[in-house]
């Protein structure tokens, strides 16, 4: 069995998957031993002795309950990742749980719900890798009482080309191998803050909400949205929204009322970085 902490939850993993095992230590090696009780008890298993020698293929398990079909034992680092996050969304319920990156400079945070090819996760590990902290790349854990939003210690899942660009960015980062071929191409996760660093985040109130999308052909292009668009792009993008009812509906109601909330257009992450940092941090002061 190993530990894995995320700060919120306490994960228990049976692996005996050599590369398994060291992407743990690669992103959560850090994490001091601590005698905490268990959120989750996951494993990764291979589904057949013969599969086991030939192409073999390895399950992820929460309990005894398998969310994802099996996968090449090679894509086992990734398929642990997907799998604590289905964790997370499927049992959380005291939160609302947005699928977001969350960055925070200045004890404020900014959420950027995006779909797949939107280069959010490349936004994310290159201001998360510079002056912000990273909260999430995949799910902002929103209090509905407070409207203030948790952090989590995961890393940033990279794709494809992004994987390139982060490292020529950033040569210094940690980096879990690469899973080649998976579902979503090339997945490979970097670690994108210490533990120590971790634990001086505390929960911080949200100040815009951004839709980013990546586009080669256009300068920063920046929308503002009106609160029934933000409102209606935001409650699709919760794991959890249906689940949660009318205090779901709410929260998302107050974030948006609260808020300034923008699509943006981008090519050059450092322009976004300027955006958020001279337009939207300086004039929430």
């Amino acid at each position: 069995m190993i530990d894995v902490n995320i700060g919120q939850y306490h994960f228990s993993v049976e692996s005996k998957i050599e590369a398994v095992n060291n992407a743990i230590d690669i992103i959560y090696g850090d994490v001091p031993a601590q005698d905490l009780p268990y959120d989750f008890k996951v494993r990764l298993v291979f589904e057949s002795l013969v599969r086991r020698f030939i192409k073999p293929q390895i399950s992820f398990y929460s309990d005894q309950h398998s969310p994802f079909k099996p996968l090449p034992v090679s894509q086992a680092p990734a398929l642990l990742e997907w799998g604590m996050n289905w964790c997370v969304a499927a049992h959380e319920y005291s939160k609302l749980i947005i699928h977001s990156a969350v960055l925070v400079k200045d004890g404020k945070a900014i959420l950027f719900p995006a779909l797949p090819g939107s280069g959010k996760s490349t936004l994310t590990a290159y201001l998360g890798l510079s002056s912000w902290s990273t909260y999430s790349d995949e799910m902002a854990m929103i209090d509905p009482v407070t409207l203030e939003v948790s952090p989590l210690y995961r890393p940033v899942c990279l794709k494809n080309d992004s994987i390139s660009l982060v490292k020529k960015w950033h040569p210094n980062a940690i980096f879990a191998p690469v899973c080649k071929d998976t579902q979503k191409g090339d997945v490979a996760h970097v670690k994108v803050m210490d533990w120590q660093n971790y634990t001086q985040l505390s929960p911080v109130p949200i100040v815009a909400v951004v839709f980013p999308k990546y586009d080669a052909q256009s300068d920063l292009t920046i929308f503002q949205l009106s609160d029934l668009e933000a409102f209606n792009v935001l409650s699709k993008n919760a794991f959890n929204y249906n689940v949660l009812g009318r205090n779901g509906f709410d929260t998302v109601d107050n974030i948006i009322r609260r808020t300034k909330n923008f699509e943006i257009r981008f090519n050059d992450v450092r322009e976004v970085d300027a955006f958020l940092t001279e337009d939207i941090l300086s004039a929430s002061l």
